[in-house]
């Protein structure tokens, strides 16, 4: 854990499995520092671990606080989340802006959320530097913990670098040999064919097949894969087995 790392603070949670809940968001986007403020069913609770779904390390992680003026001592910055206007004026910026924040400005920060059915109350608020929020839906303003918790943790784990697995799965482009094969494979089963007529069109022609072969980015696995259609097409029909 850096200090860069904010922490994830719970004002007077009311479910164990809503804490459960929070820790399996923030475990998905690299956050482990989760610090509960006099939860009402105290700590440890057992509804906990099964709404985590594997995120032990970050409810064994947990530290426990009577206040929130506790939980956050060692903060230079806290980000009070709420969706309502309280009676304090305090600077307001939304998840993105208080993401790029936290990893520029030196010291520890704390995103503070409030209890299940009431959020943070005007004096938890009035703690807090910053009051953080997301724009959303005037009619029906109703996230749960763990989806407010998500939001935050979501926008910070943009900055780090974290891997996307959709993105670390796929194979790297195919170098420049490769794909240069599969096109002169291609135009030479189309030269005897006629493709490339009249003459007079047939420069154009190629750039524009040419063009057409290298936007995909192909990989080298499929660069393999077009080539073996090519040959298999070159060959003609088999003959049934």
């Amino acid at each position: 854990m850096t200090d860069r790392q904010p922490a994830i603070v719970l004002v007077r949670p009311q479910l164990g499995e809503n804490i459960g809940k929070a820790a399996r968001a923030m475990l998905n986007f690299g956050l482990t520092d989760l610090r509960l403020v006099a939860p009402r069913d105290g700590w440890p609770n057992p509804s906990a671990g099964p709404a985590a779904a594997g995120a032990d390390i970050v409810l064994e992680r947990a530290q426990v606080y009577d206040t929130l003026a506790d939980a956050v001592a060692d903060c230079a910055h806290v980000y009070a989340t709420t969706v309502r206007k309280r009676g304090v004026t305090k600077p307001v910026v939304d998840a993105e802006q208080a993401a790029r924040a936290i990893h520029a400005e030196p010291g520890r920060s704390a995103y503070v959320f409030g209890p299940e059915r009431s959020g943070l109350e005007t004096d938890d608020v009035a703690l807090a530097r910053t009051i953080l929020t997301v724009p959303i839906n005037p009619e029906f303003g109703s996230l749960n913990l763990a989806q407010a918790v998500i939001l935050c943790a979501y926008e910070w784990s943009k900055q780090q670098a974290l891997v996307q697995p959709t993105i670390e799965d796929l194979l790297p482009p195919a170098p420049q040999d490769e794909l240069e094969g599969m096109i002169v494979q291609l135009e030479t089963m189309l030269e005897p064919c006629g493709y490339f007529r009249p003459a007079s069109r047939a420069a154009a022609t190629r750039r524009t097949l040419r063009t057409m072969l290298t936007k995909p980015g192909w990989n080298h696995l499929e660069v393999r894969t077009m080539r073996g259609v090519l040959s298999a097409l070159g060959k003609g029909p088999r003959q049934p087995d």
